[in-house]
């Protein structure tokens, strides 16, 4: 008898009578709550479940558009490159006939004013070759000399024109 008088059986028995009248009752709003919340945490995983689906999904496409983009942008980069060396090309071509062109003109301009001067040394020589021939001429021959100089020379002169038509 001795567990009769002992509180902590009292309360035990309190207990398990408390769940056997009232559990029924208690455990059918316990029951549903707990239901209702298992529910709504599984309709939570499925709803997290799907924006995760969804937000592969868009970072995959993000991943497809970012390597198209990059694939682009090395198209581009490759064809800027390729534009650019023809144009250095085509510049440097076109600089290069510029200077041959620039080239040919002075060297066009410096034979002509060789051929200039070359032509002035010659007037000029022939201006002095004449004045000497004047100066010799008339130191050397007087009206006595150049008399008999004259009748010779038109005394030949028909032979010199005969001459002249046989070589033409």
């Amino acid at each position: 008898m001795h567990l009769l008088q002992e509180p902590h059986f009292w309360s035990a028995v309190a207990f398990v009578l408390f769940f056997v009248f009232f559990g029924k009752k208690l455990w059918r709003p316990l029951a549903a709550a707990m239901d209702n919340r298992t529910n709504q945490v599984r309709q939570e995983l499925e709803e997290a479940s799907r924006l995760r689906r969804e937000a592969e999904e868009i970072y995959t496409a993000a991943q497809k558009e970012h390597e198209a983009a990059k694939f682009e942008a090395e198209k581009m980069l490759a064809a800027s490159k390729e534009a650019a060396e023809r144009i250095a090309e085509n510049a440097k071509k076109e600089a290069d006939a510029a200077a041959h062109r620039h080239e040919e003109l002075v060297r066009l301009r410096l034979a002509a004013s060789e051929q200039e001067a070359v032509n002035m040394v010659r007037r000029e020589a022939a201006d002095i070759a004449v004045k000497a021939a004047y100066e010799v001429i008339s130191s050397v021959l007087t009206e006595e000399k150049d008399t008999p100089l004259i009748d010779n020379a038109i005394a030949d002169l028909p032979k010199a024109l005969a001459a002249d038509r046989h070589v033409a």
